[in-house]
């Protein structure tokens, strides 16, 4: 069974940067998607960014130039640098990977930001 657990969620001011980890333990094989959504209360989630097995990315519109996702496969982790972080970036974030074409998600973290 793939276990996720996340870390490195809190409040940071506007402008502010944290830096999100999800390491993956229990895969059988590496992890080929990995990713991170968020959500708010009443919405559904949404997609932050994601990374496919040939390291292709893919980010939400809204935070293309301030967020980076990144992955150790060695550590089988999935990283999201968040930069330039405003209100409305404050959320639960969660992340998942695919593994064996199965989809595992972790807890979730949350992130507030606020002055």
């Amino acid at each position: 069974q793939v276990q996720l657990v996340e870390s490195g969620g809190g409040w940071v001011q506007p402008g502010g940067s944290l830096r999100l980890s999800c390491a993956a333990s229990g895969a059988t094989s590496r992890p080929y998607n990995m990713g991170w959504y968020r959500q708010t209360p009443g919405n559904s989630r949404e997609l932050v960014a994601n990374l496919d097995g040939g390291n292709r990315t893919n980010y939400r519109y809204s935070v293309k130039g301030r967020f980076a996702i990144s992955r150790d496969n060695a550590k089988n982790t999935v990283y999201l640098q968040m930069n330039d972080l405003q209100p409305e970036d404050a959320a639960v974030y969660y992340c998942y990977v695919t593994v064996g074409g199965k989809e595992y998600w972790g807890q979730g973290t949350q992130v507030a930001v606020s002055s």
